[in-house]
């Protein structure tokens, strides 16, 4: 069987480019095209190095694992070693999946003419087909980590929680947030985030719908009765996420939250809820956001 070299090049060239796209977009990297390309290529000169089989180096453990790293870096450059580890742990789990799909799909167009040699998989078969195979994969990937996502996300990620403040009952879907480490910094109490909406009937909207005003040290707007009320229960958080640097929430002691997951159930009463004056989501999936300390 005779392979030409250039082939190699060229195979190996669409399918890491693809690789890497693939890997970019499920992790919502900003992908640079030139970037990407680059690195395909070094991992397309390393395949026809490899199949030459011109230095004994270059088929070591090491030198790949080194070549990968140099791949990933070039293609994001991330800025952190440890969203480089992230990338590389994806770069590579993407690869096996990747690899496994298109040999398969080659492999029933024409197994008679795939060999391997070095660890390639080689063969005469149309380079059309290895763009076919490539397609095919790629689609393949990015809609099982969709579905993956989707139902991880639903069934792992959100539960229901419930709420009793000044004698009312709040009931409401929350996120668990992994990096939601928020505090109340004098007490150390961990904070619950919530919609402002969902607590009218528990809290005055005097309150409610002029956080900005009070979080500023007016109080222009509220009644001196609920101001005289309110005001000693009310606490500053300062926060760094939501969209928002270096900002403050008003938050209030509840007499307790219950978290609901599955059949399990926590009741908190060490615990602040954290006032965010906006939607949480676009869609109002969930409308609270707790931390992975709470379940």
């Amino acid at each position: 069987m005779t392979i030409y070299v250039d082939i190699v090049l060229i195979e190996n060239l669409i399918m890491n480019y693809i690789i890497l796209l693939t890997t970019g977009l499920i992790l919502k990297i900003k992908i640079k095209h030139i970037r990407l390309i680059i690195a395909s290529l070094l991992g397309a000169v390393y395949s026809v190095v490899a199949y030459g089989n011109f230095l004994e180096i270059y088929s070591s453990f090491i030198l790949k694992i080194v070549l990968s790293i140099i791949i990933v870096y070039i293609a994001y450059y991330p800025q952190s070693v440890r969203k480089m580890c992230k990338e590389i742990l994806f770069f590579y789990l993407i690869s096996f999946v990747f690899g496994g799909a298109a040999f398969s799909l080659i492999y029933l167009v024409k197994p008679q003419d795939i060999l391997m040699k070095n660890g390639l998989f080689l063969g005469t078969y149309p380079l059309k087909t290895v763009i076919l195979a490539s397609i095919v994969a790629f689609f393949i990937i990015i809609t099982a980590f969709a579905i993956i996502k989707s139902k991880f996300s639903k069934k792992d990620m959100v539960c229901e929680i419930e709420i009793k403040l000044n004698n009312k009952i709040i009931k409401a879907e929350a996120l668990i947030d992994t990096g939601n480490m928020l505090k109340e910094p004098i007490t150390n109490t961990p904070v619950v985030v919530i919609e402002h909406t969902i607590l009218y009937d528990s809290m005055p909207k005097e309150i409610l719908n002029h956080l900005e005003d009070i979080i500023g040290g007016d109080f222009g707007r509220i009644p001196e009765e609920i101001k005289n009320k309110y005001v000693s229960r009310l606490k500053l958080i300062p926060f760094s996420s939501l969209g928002k640097q270096n900002g403050m929430l008003i938050g209030i002691k509840p007499e307790y939250l219950k978290i609901i997951k599955e059949e399990q159930i926590n009741v908190e009463k060490n615990v602040i809820i954290g006032i965010y004056d906006k939607s949480l989501t676009k869609r109002g999936e969930y409308r609270a956001i707790i931390g992975m300390e709470f379940i």
